[in-house]
């Protein structure tokens, strides 16, 4: 989409993950605190996408817009499930 738009992506891992909000977890193998850690990342993103979903409203950007609501829905859905899981 970036490319799409006239710009440029990040090309490097390194440039990736300094870009990164959303931490990596080492050395967990606790259920529960995976599926924690795996919320905390999508609170992130979702956070994010929420961002991006209003400024490409906002420049009129219609293709950003469909891309990031069906991204926001479907990782929705998957706080729901997560949540479920870990509630149990």
């Amino acid at each position: 989409r970036i490319l799409t738009l006239g710009g440029i992506p990040l090309h490097t891992f390194g440039d990736y993950e300094s870009a990164a909000k959303i931490k990596s977890v080492k050395n967990v193998s606790d259920g529960i605190l995976s599926v924690q850690a795996i919320l905390e990342a999508l609170k992130i993103l979702i956070g994010r996408q929420s961002e991006l979903l209003n400024l490409s409203a906002e420049a009129g950007d219609e293709g950003t817009s469909a891309l990031m609501s069906d991204y926001f829905r479907e990782q929705e859905r998957l706080v729901w499930k997560y949540s479920s899981y870990i509630s149990k």
